[in-house]
């Protein structure tokens, strides 16, 4: 049996003035659904979000905390989940690290505020022993998991490109950059180019997000990826298109079919149970999705067998890199060569400078 502990629980998802996903829910929910995990702690700097979030788990009051260093003192849980900002994943995460007594960690995406803090991250839990993991929880749904299936099966020959047309580059590229990752085998990138709009200011979880944004990259064994977010993303046609040389493999966003090949003239609609993007359909739960309960089995499965799980700090770094060298590259304006060699977010950066210059957002203007 696992002891574990959340730490970032986030307000109760039915409060009006919630900003975010509360993701330390959608955790927690996975982890009661496990027969081998037990939720014993939690933590918040609001004291008021801690307890309404063990009223919901059944956490004895005791074991509410809003210092997340005196919870593992006190309970020294197997397994942290960390459910705060990127801005401040670096400190707890190697808090937890090192404090000798936690096995795992599983934490929220995107996996930092910076290119330096997304290594530091990695290298620390890698020296002490931990194994560190990132909520790509996608990649266990059925539309991604038949996808790869049929890529691996060789349906549409040689994959040569990676195209996606959903969502946007630094917030939900940390899911769909990572898928486009996964289908080209989790290799590293070798350069990226890319441009971006930012008109509009856009803060998620403290951090920049950009208006619109292109970007390609080519990964070592030679497939390239594609995005376009924002204005013009429907060009694509799909959330994800794989091209290969015999076919392709397109992947819906919310509508039509979820999954379809398409080879010599002809489409095949795949049948993936009436999962989504977002859901399997079958939730019983009120917070999160079954695509969670898969992250956590994944988890704990190779906490046991002792193997890299597809969602490690390691493998995260590759989709990471790509997502600052595409800032870094609208900041030089060219393409970047990696290894990247920047310590900071670029897109941060040019804001602070004042090189880019976003419009407040609408309920910030004055009347």
């Amino acid at each position: 049996m696992y002891d574990v502990a959340i730490v970032g629980t986030g307000p109760d998802p039915d409060t009006p003035t919630l900003d975010g996903f509360a993701m330390g829910y959608r955790h927690a929910e996975a982890y009661r659904n496990h027969d081998r995990c037990r939720l014993v702690a939690c933590a918040d700097v609001v004291p008021e979000n801690g307890a309404a979030f063990a009223d919901e788990f059944d956490i004895a009051a005791e074991r509410v905390f809003e210092d997340y260093r005196e919870l593992l003192a006190t309970v020294e849980p197997d397994v942290v989940s960390v459910a705060v900002p990127p801005a401040i994943h670096e400190e707890i995460v190697v808090g937890c690290a090192r404090s000798g007594v936690v096995d795992a960690i599983h934490c929220e995406k995107p996996m930092a505020h910076t290119w330096a803090s997304a290594k530091r991250l990695v290298q620390s839990c890698w020296r002490e022993d931990v194994q560190l993991t990132f909520n790509r929880q996608r990649r266990f749904g059925r539309p991604f998991v038949d996808a790869r299936k049929l890529l691996e099966d060789g349906e549409i020959g040689d994959l040569e490109r990676i195209e996606i047309g959903w969502g946007d580059f630094y917030d939900t590229g940390a899911h769909t950059v990572d898928l486009a990752g996964m289908f080209a085998g989790d290799r590293s990138a070798e350069w990226v180019i890319a441009q971006l709009d930012y008109r509009e200011e856009d803060q998620r979880f403290g951090t920049h997000q950009e208006n619109q944004m292109w970007a390609q990259w080519r990964y070592d064994n030679g497939v390239h990826g594609v995005v376009s977010t924002g204005t013009g993303s429907e060009m694509v046609g799909a959330a994800i298109l794989l091209r290969g040389t015999d076919g392709q493999i397109r992947i819906a966003v919310d509508d039509g079919p979820m999954l379809e090949l398409r080879r010599g003239g002809s489409t095949e609609q795949l049948d993936v149970d009436g999962e989504t993007m977002h859901r399997t359909g079958t939730e019983r739960d009120r917070f999160g999705s079954r695509f969670h309960d898969r992250a956590i089995d994944h988890v704990l499965e190779c906490l046991e067998s002792g193997t890299e799980p597809e969602l490690s700090g390691r493998i995260g770094l590759n989709t990471a890199e790509i997502l600052f060298g595409g800032y870094e590259s609208v900041r030089r304006r060219g393409r970047v060569d990696f290894p990247l060699e920047i310590d900071d977010n670029p897109l941060e950066a040019m804001v602070d400078s004042g090189e880019l210059m976003p419009e407040p957002a609408a309920d910030e203007k004055g009347p």
